[in-house]
């Protein structure tokens, strides 16, 4: 600057047409946002990844009777107790995250799932793997996954839906690593060392996640509520979540069943395996690619039809699959699509409420699906057929048809928004 300039300057100094607003509520839509989302990424693989490789470990109680007094029913709520526990605590740690910081919360998680797998390790009884592998694990998840969604969606805005296809492509990623890990650990070293060794992989990675991920509450200054009645009473969020109670049937049943599924049919125990994997290898490469085409199109009408693709693809490909070849091409193709709620719950609820009430929109939804994550797999189990030649053929048909009347409910919900946006504009 010449001394002319810099005395004008300091003589005139600039008037308020001449100054430049930065609004620091906006998302950057990138920079430091990138970080978070491999963040993101990580406490997706090492939670949701690991509990999608459920399905393995199902396979292994149901074929060896490691627990003489359990049932197959036993065993799909412990399943469905990780969804279940860690969406319960969603209020908790709501008000945790809000008085003690993102940090601590966690740092508990991360204790909490280690101190599950640790200790059904060591597990004699059925009650005591519905305490651990099932609660404590599923609380550790609840303790991670709730805070770390809210923080996410904090950094983009037209990149929202992408980041958040990148982070939940963690869960396939894990689902792919774990799966075919431990099927091949419990091989090698047994059941319970693989299960200690799981804890142990997952706490490491859950806490240096925790030491890099930042959140940008200091700008948007968020109101954490656990629950904001409030926001039932309008029609749209009501949609919202009957959507999400709704589709989880489905969900549930997809992605614990096919293991089992697969021995049904005549297939052997490594390709039973292997279908869970390519399941998880599909999500791993489908949720990116679907992030895009979200951002690109409307968020609402994207969940829409995915989420009725889903639930005809169990009627075309999934009830006449009796091979290796057509259950793999199923695997993968609803791999990419079965989890569309946790692709888009985050965009979702910020479209719908806003960013400020997005943490008190998603307590209630995590609070929303708590039912079904707990009962989908048991409901599936006792619809089974052992011994008829189609044995999961009335899985088949729920799974199915949850996704299709889920979906009715998301076009409903379509309409009222697009009816909203007509009435502002």
């Amino acid at each position: 600057m010449s001394e002319k300039a810099a005395a004008m300057s300091a003589t005139h100094p600039p008037s308020p047409q001449d100054l430049v607003i930065v609004d620091t509520s906006s998302p950057p839509d990138g920079g430091y946002g990138w970080v978070v989302v491999c963040c993101c990424l990580a406490f997706n693989c090492f939670t949701w990844g690991v509990t999608s490789s459920y399905g393995v470990y199902l396979s292994q109680y149901l074929s060896t009777g490691l627990f003489p007094e359990a049932t197959p029913l036993d065993y799909g709520f412990v399943g469905g107790f990780n969804f279940a526990f860690a969406m319960l605590v969603a209020p908790l740690v709501t008000i945790l995250t809000r008085e003690f910081g993102k940090h601590w919360t966690l740092s508990i998680g991360a204790l909490l799932q280690c101190g599950g797998y640790v200790a059904a390790s060591f597990t004699t009884k059925v009650w005591q793997l519905y305490l651990s592998q099932g609660t404590l694990v599923g609380m550790g998840i609840g303790f991670i996954i709730i805070p770390s969604v809210a923080i996410l969606s904090q950094w983009f805005s037209r990149k929202r839906t992408i980041a958040n296809g990148i982070s939940s492509a963690g869960s396939g990623l894990g689902g792919m690593l774990f799966s075919w890990g431990t099927a091949a650990m419990i091989r090698r070293i047994g059941l319970r060392w693989t299960l200690r060794g799981t804890g142990i992989v997952t706490l490491a990675a859950n806490l240096i996640a925790t030491v890099f991920i930042r959140d940008r509450n200091q700008h948007i200054q968020p109101p954490q509520l656990a629950f904001d009645i409030r926001l039932v009473r309008r029609y749209e969020v009501a949609l919202l979540l009957l959507w999400a109670f709704v589709t989880m049937f489905g969900y549930i049943t997809l992605l614990f069943s096919l293991s089992d599924f697969a021995l049904s049919i005549g297939l052997s125990p490594s390709q039973a395996t292997d279908i869970v994997g390519f399941l998880n290898l599909g999500t791993a490469a489908g949720r990116p690619i679907i992030g895009v085409v979200s951002d690109k199109y409307q968020k609402i009408e994207t969940a829409g039809v995915l989420t009725l693709v889903c639930g005809v693809s169990c009627f075309a490909f999934w009830l006449p699959a009796t091979e290796f070849g057509l259950t793999v091409f199923f695997a993968i193709l609803c791999g990419a699509i079965l989890g569309v709620f946790w692709m888009t719950i985050g965009p979702l609820c910020a479209e719908v409420v806003g960013l400020k009430d997005l943490p008190s929109a998603l307590s209630l939804a995590w609070t929303t699906i708590i039912i079904p994550t707990a009962c989908s797999e048991p409901i599936a189990l006792q619809l089974r057929r052992p011994g008829s030649p189609r044995e999961y053929l009335y899985p088949q048909i729920f799974a199915g048809l949850s996704y299709i009347v889920a979906s009715g409910i998301m076009y409903e919900l379509r309409r009222v928004m697009r009816k909203k946006r007509d009435a502002i504009l």
